[in-house]
């Protein structure tokens, strides 16, 4: 009975889904805005501590409905565990990458990701990709070392962390994938959660800064901030075709083009403003290829 009203909310309302999803983005580029004023006085590991343990509370309160025992019973522990590792250096590459970078130059390099979730699913999922997709892939790929500059005066090691976090976030993306054969979503964002409050807590104390009251209330933004971007997001998917919500992704660099400019003063130079449309590019043809291939099917 769960599964088939789930059926009917994924494709019920297709404008509010996009909403959502934009709405759920824009809470992300906040969330990384408090990163990025934190890490100017605490270590990363205790920020990514707090995202995970207020995020953590978040999503318990969202999905316990669900029931709370049955969340923690995975079908395939180790799955769980790999990919929510590989989520967890993510995240931690990323909010390392925002001590350094301009929000919307680390939101550019990370757009690589779902060019590289299309090149993995060759080897991992023996999925088939034609020569026009390749082709797609590499002026992503083109684009993304255009935004980084390897080798440049103007390139600045940072650059690299988010690149990370896209090759890792990736491949816990095509996990995720597996994962949902046999596992609810509530399941994989329960155990996404628990992995990182663990892990986190088991490091922070050897970085741990007691927080000010305004630290505090920010840390406790952070982590609800980003439960309920990923619980919009959620509920977007859940209501509108993925499909008809992928183009909407690439609207997260207005809202750090915003954030960056009105709190931090900083806008992206020329060059990645082109690499960042190269990439958008590629994303747009590979997912318009990928839509277009399914619809034939």
């Amino acid at each position: 009975m769960c599964e088939s009203m789930e059926q009917i909310q994924r494709t019920q309302n297709t404008k509010l889904g996009i909403f959502l999803l934009i709405a759920g983005l824009a809470l992300f580029c906040v969330g990384e805005t408090i990163v990025k004023i934190l890490a100017n006085d605490y270590e990363i590991t205790q920020i990514v501590w707090a995202r995970y343990v207020f995020h953590g509370l978040v999503t318990v309160l969202i999905f316990l409905r669900f029931g709370f025992v049955k969340l923690t019973k995975p079908t395939r522990p180790w799955l769980h565990m790999l990919r929510s590792a590989l989520m967890l250096i993510a995240t931690t590459l990323y909010f390392s990458a925002l001590r350094f970078l301009p929000l919307a130059d680390a939101v550019a390099i990370h757009f690589i990701a779902p060019i590289l979730i299309t090149a993995f699913s060759i080897p991992i999922l023996k999925e088939k990709v034609g020569p026009r997709r390749w082709a797609a892939i590499f002026v992503g790929f083109v684009g993304t070392i255009i935004i980084i500059r390897p080798g440049t005066v103007g390139m600045h090691w940072a650059a690299l962390l988010p690149l990370g976090t896209a090759i890792c976030y990736a491949v816990y993306q095509i996990l995720t994938r597996i994962a949902s054969r046999t596992d609810s979503t509530q399941t994989n964002l329960f155990w996404t959660s628990a992995f990182g409050i663990l892990a986190t807590s088991f490091c922070v104390p050897f970085f741990w800064t007691p927080p000010s009251a305004t630290g505090w209330s920010m840390m406790i933004a952070l982590g609800g901030i980003y439960g309920l971007g990923h619980y919009l997001l959620i509920r977007g998917l859940e209501i509108a075709p993925a499909s008809r919500l992928a183009p909407f992704i690439y609207t997260q660099i207005i809202w750090a083009t915003i954030l960056g400019f009105a709190i931090f003063n900083q806008l992206p130079d020329q060059l990645t403003i082109l690499g960042v449309c190269i990439v958008i590019g590629s994303g747009l043809y590979i997912w318009r290829r990928e839509t277009k291939l399914t619809y034939e099917s």
